[in-house]
């Protein structure tokens, strides 16, 4: 912890000696980003950076409708499967090269077929890409995909400089120094210490964006986090912990802006994911189902969440409307969970729980140790770096985890990725052919109320099998220092910089 302090302020006071310090905007992250390669990101944090950096064909406002962005309008054909875009005409990127219509479609082709995309699966129902001119991309579905805008108004609709990514070593190349369009430009990373951008001035709306620099710091435990802010070392801090709010609430020089959320946190259980599968007695899903019984989310809410962890059972949040009524959270049992224990003979079940190394993480991971313990479960915890832990899990080097999702607009970007054969967030390489079927079809249906049905009967599946567990809705506790202006929280959990300003004077 020390450390963190000692770096960070040194950091800091060399800022401060620069004329262009008080235009510096510094935000404090609960975790490093992995790659800064939109094609290939997996973390919340990333997307909190490319919003500054990378601009999407489309964005949302804080009502979630859609807005224009490097699109200034679209339109499907009378039998949705042609989707039209009318792009701008003044975008350039960070290397001066210019964005049309031909950038865009590089871009789509290459989230589409790059063996490392975590794109693919949100892009999947898409047939063919073409410009006919600079400023009309034409996006031809194999069948109607309801999902579709959605997906372009976040990393799949991110457009990168062909330029840098044509060489053989592209996707590297790519996740090292990214060229986007955005607002602000990269300037270096120094991994698990700090990311810097600076002012694009060619930027088509550049007027509307006030600061010089902005700097990006992982700062995992959050009573540093919160020392930081407090001390004038950091403006805008994400994820407060909850048993902060009130004292922050309290303190004159500082503002809370929470939002909720789209997304949610959940245990994810390797089923069938390499070696490690085989030995892991989570494989069995008596163990999975035993292991839920265990979990009293309510308490997880009071204890660690301060009351605003709202209990989860599903991956759709409240304001959904593909929510379902038919899955109501499930209360601990102990002597259920005991039984079904007994029934997978396995009375005593030892485990690894993988989770990130920040405050919240570590406290629930601890009061799940402890509550699993009463059914048999011996836990040993192990606390990794957020995005490590990712890159291990996707290897299957895991038994269960404990991560989070920022959550998306449309209710696929919630479900699909995660438990589909073959899915790109599927660590537990769970695969159930019915389920991808369901999933598959409610991608093609625009009708809320038949799309909801469809997924109702995924889930019936799902709560069964269960690849994953949910505990929680994530909140999105933003605290700024009382000289940041002009901030909105969006329940995406991103960090929108246009017309945020310091106080004068």
């Amino acid at each position: 912890m020390k450390k963190i302090v000692m770096v960070l302020g040194g950091f800091v006071m060399g800022l401060a000696a620069a004329t262009s310090y008080a235009q510096t905007l510094r935000i404090g992250m609960q975790e490093d980003p992995d790659t800064l390669d939109p094609a290939r990101s997996r973390t919340y944090v990333s997307r909190i950076v490319f919003t500054s950096l990378c601009d999407k064909l489309v964005d949302i406002d804080a009502k979630l409708q859609f807005v224009p962005q490097l699109a200034t309008s679209w339109s499907w054909s009378p039998n949705n499967q042609v989707l039209t875009f009318k792009l701008r005409n003044d975008v350039v990127f960070h290397d001066g090269a210019r964005f049309d219509a031909a950038a865009a479609k590089a871009n789509l082709d290459r989230d589409r077929t790059l063996s490392e995309s975590q794109r693919k699966g949100e892009l999947a129902s898409v047939q063919q890409v073409d410009a006919p001119d600079p400023t009309t991309l034409v996006i031809t579905v194999k069948q109607p995909d309801a999902t579709l805008l959605a997906q372009l108004s976040d990393r799949a609709g991110m457009m990168v400089s062909p330029k840098s990514f044509a060489g053989a070593d592209s996707a590297a190349t790519v996740g090292r120094h990214p060229i986007c369009s955005g607002p602000y430009k990269f300037v270096e990373r120094v991994q698990n210490d700090r990311i810097v951008l600076e002012k694009f001035d060619k930027y088509y709306d550049a007027k509307d964006f006030h600061f010089q620099k902005l700097v990006f710091l992982p700062i995992p435990d959050t009573t540093v986090r919160l020392q930081n802010l407090r001390s004038g070392n950091i403006d805008i801090l994400e994820r407060l912990n909850p048993t902060d709010v009130a004292q922050v609430k309290a303190e004159p020089t500082l503002v809370l802006a929470p939002v909720t959320g789209l997304g949610f946190q959940q245990f994810m259980f390797n089923v069938a994911n390499g070696p490690k599968a085989k030995t892991n007695p989570f494989s069995n899903k008596l163990v999975r189902q035993a292991f839920q019984l265990t979990i009293d989310r309510d308490a997880i809410n009071q204890v660690i969440g301060g009351g605003i962890f709202v209990p989860a059972q599903q991956p759709f949040p409240l304001a959904s409307p593909y929510r379902s009524d038919k899955f109501p959270v499930i209360k601990p049992d102990i002597a259920k969970a005991k039984a079904l224990l007994k029934k997978a003979g396995m009375e005593t079940v030892k485990a690894e729980l993988t989770f990130g190394n920040n405050t919240i993480a570590s406290s629930t991971a601890e009061m799940v140790q402890a509550m699993t313990a009463q059914a048999g479960f011996q836990l040993s915890l192990r606390p990794i770096e957020y995005a490590a832990m990712l890159a291990e899990d996707a290897k299957g080097n895991f038994q269960v985890d404990m991560r989070g999702w920022s959550g998306r607009v449309d209710p696929d970007g919630n479900i699909y990725s995660f438990v589909t054969c073959g899915g790109a967030l599927n660590d537990s390489n769970y695969c159930n052919p019915e389920v991808d079927k369901l999933l598959k079809e409610a991608r093609t249906v625009p009708d809320v109320a038949k799309r909801k049905a469809i997924y109702d009967q995924a889930q019936t599946i799902l709560q069964d099998e269960l690849p994953s567990m949910y505990t929680y809705y994530q909140p999105w506790p933003f605290v700024m220092r009382k000289k940041v202006q002009g901030f909105t929280p969006y329940p995406d959990g991103m960090i929108r910089l246009k017309g945020v300003s310091f106080a004068k004077g």
